[in-house]
């Protein structure tokens, strides 16, 4: 990592965590000053309230290598992802949550294993730190989701991910909803490119909430994997 050889986009969704995500990019923007020959962090802001829209225009004047990109309306941690992966730069994306739940200075773990032969790094929770509820059923989801589309990987709900600019020049991703994991490993994985991973810690919530774990939003979760299945699964749609 000494020769600097990385030329790196990362990337940050951003809902009302205004409590975490300064520490979030000065660990990542003094870990890439290290590592990468040139670099960009991007924080989208998902229709944030004010107090984290400051410390996001704070951050913007503190850090010159940031960008922040806006949804002035909350569109989705989906469309947060599709905004921060197509307006990256450079030849590889790095991206994790800005709720601080995973250590961005772990990125220095995903690059040892970027090889000419892999394409993207996922990392994998070594123990998930949530209710044990939220355990439960991320574990269904995973054991449901793996079933219905295939892949391989030990924690598709693992959002911490070392990945080639160039995949996205080959795939569409769609969803604006947290499914877009699903849909981008499944259509990552049918397209043929190489995984690796590496185990990760994760911690408990410090600051706001998940919007995930709700019946309302577990039952449209399932409605669009199913149809999510069928256009992979049956139409060959990836």
């Amino acid at each position: 990592m000494s020769k600097k050889k990385y030329s790196i986009s990362a990337f940050f969704p951003v809902y009302n965590d205004w409590g975490t995500i300064s520490s979030i990019v000065f660990l990542v923007d003094g870990l890439l000053e290290k590592v990468a020959s040139d670099y960009e962090i991007i924080l989208v802001d998902d229709g944030s309230n004010a107090i984290t829209k400051r410390v996001l225009e704070e951050l913007s004047i503190k850090i010159p290598k940031l960008k922040v990109v806006t949804h002035y309306k909350n569109k989705g941690y989906g469309a947060a992802l599709k905004t921060g992966i197509y307006n990256s730069r450079f030849d590889l994306i790095f991206y994790t949550d800005g709720d601080a739940q995973y250590n961005p200075e772990e990125l220095k773990l995903l690059l040892p294993k970027l090889d000419d032969d892999i394409d993207i790094v996922n990392g994998y929770k070594i123990s998930r730190s949530d209710p044990v509820y939220r355990k439960i059923l991320g574990k269904l989801y995973h054991y449901i989701t793996k079933l219905m589309f295939g892949f391989k990987i030990k924690d598709v709900d693992c959002d911490f991910r070392l990945m080639r600019k160039k995949i996205f020049h080959d795939i569409i991703l769609e969803y604006n909803s947290g499914v877009i994991c699903v849909e981008m490993i499944t259509k990552i994985a049918k397209r043929g490119y190489k995984f690796a991973e590496v185990p990760v810690h994760h911690y408990y919530r410090v600051s706001g909430k998940s919007e995930f774990f709700n019946f309302i939003r577990i039952f449209q979760v399932m409605k669009n994997l199913i149809k999510l299945w069928y256009k992979i699964q049956i139409k060959k749609e990836y």
